[in-house]
């Protein structure tokens, strides 16, 4: 509706307004490099804490047939994209080949946290690399894919899609848990909407409207399981999300 579009716009600005210092540090060309040193670190190690709580259930279900998919050898080799600050190591199987991937080198004193933490695990290398561009990673050289909270933000979902099959070896698995847009005639859609281009700006690219389980449909998985649940962050339009994962 017209008036809902023009309610968008007013209070986007008056978003924009009380965020300005960031608009101008960004404008300047100092707010990018200062929030993926310095801003996002922090206050994803943050949120992370807040969501794992939330989500806890739902990652033991979701990582629990992980050993289903161990490789020839009896061996589960996986792949973390955007591992970030490590939050996902313990929900992964004993013995399992850790290889880490992030664009953004610095969650080092966080992601150390945790694999002291989880030793469990075999680490094999941290990689930086986007999603887009898993080039340092052979074909067909990985039982299992994870990825959370981080299809939000990547520039093209098709193209880390289709590098995560590349990736996987035949009969391997992709594990994702995103947060998506809520309902179209919904209020959260609505303030995901006023929230959008602040909320972008503010963390390192992460898009609020994006509807994530149109792109897994259309990618070639031979199998697919998606589910859409709710995981409520106080003050945060990030209320909806899918978990699930799809074969190769």
């Amino acid at each position: 509706m017209p008036e809902a579009g023009a309610s968008v716009l007013l209070l986007r600005a008056c978003l924009a307004l009380l965020a300005s210092p960031i608009y101008l540090l960004s404008f300047l060309g100092l707010w990018e490099p200062f929030c993926r040193k310095v801003f996002f670190p922090f206050i994803l190690e943050k949120i992370c804490v807040a969501h794992d709580k939330k989500s806890k259930k739902h990652k033991e279900e979701l990582f629990r047939n992980l050993p289903d998919f161990r490789g020839p050898s009896g061996e589960l080799r996986l792949l973390e994209i955007g591992t970030g600050c490590g939050s996902n190591f313990q929900f992964y199987p004993a013995g399992c080949r850790v290889t880490c991937t992030d664009i953004n080198p610095h969650f080092q004193e966080s992601l150390s946290k945790n694999m002291k933490k989880n030793q469990h695990l075999r680490y094999e290398r941290f990689l930086v690399a986007a999603g887009e561009d898993l080039g340092q990673v052979a074909s067909g050289s990985v039982d299992a894919v994870v990825c959370t909270l981080v299809l939000c933000s990547v520039h093209s979902v098709s193209t880390t899609l289709s590098e995560v099959l590349r990736v996987l070896r035949p009969g391997g698995a992709f594990y994702f848990l995103e947060h998506v847009a809520a309902e179209h005639s919904s209020w959260r859609y609505f303030w995901q909407q006023v929230c959008y281009p602040t909320w972008k700006l503010v963390f390192a690219g992460c898009c609020l409207t994006r509807e994530l389980w149109k792109n897994l449909e259309e990618a070639k998985f031979s199998e697919l399981k998606i589910q859409h649940i709710g995981l409520a962050m106080p003050w945060m339009p990030i209320e909806p999300h899918i978990v699930g994962y799809g074969v190769k």
